[in-house]
């Protein structure tokens, strides 16, 4: 004789198994490898110096 199964639990972790996928798609579509936001970081903080270095002074 079988087991018996939590038909809540199984529900719970098949609901999860598909969220994550729908996550790792999303992210694959929409996001940034590491490696490319540590470029785009490095570029915003390369471009905000440059253009701070070139401020007038307040008087």
């Amino acid at each position: 004789m079988n087991t018996p199964v939590n038909l809540n639990r199984f529900r719970k972790q098949k609901a999860r198994a598909e969220d994550k996928a729908r996550a790792d798609q999303n992210a694959a579509l929409h996001g940034l490898s590491k490696a490319q936001q540590e470029l785009e970081k490095a570029k915003n903080t390369l471009s905000k110096r440059s253009l701070n270095g070139l401020e007038r002074d307040k008087l």
